[in-house]
């Protein structure tokens, strides 16, 4: 199984989250805040909302509770850009 994140191929493994995956490649960053703050995985249980990426189009994704699924592409989200849904 891979997973594209931001444009780099990555192989995972059934089961894993998409947090897991981000620290296993040795990033923790998956956002950046509109003021330019970089954000990672904080909570890891889905409360915190940190850890919001763009999967495979979608934004505001958490993805310490996403499982990853063959074929997935992930992006750095900016929030400057991608408005958070309340």
């Amino acid at each position: 199984m891979s997973i594209t994140l931001d444009g780099v191929s990555l192989s995972v493994q059934p089961g894993q989250t998409l947090a897991q995956v981000l620290l296993a490649s040795g990033r923790m960053d998956c956002r950046t805040e509109k003021e330019g703050d970089v954000r990672g995985i904080f909570c890891g249980m889905g409360i915190c909302g940190e850890c919001r990426m763009i999967v495979d189009g979608v934004p505001n994704v958490r993805i310490c509770q996403t499982i990853v699924r063959d074929g997935m592409v992930v992006r750095r989200q900016n929030d400057a850009i991608v408005r958070r849904e309340p």
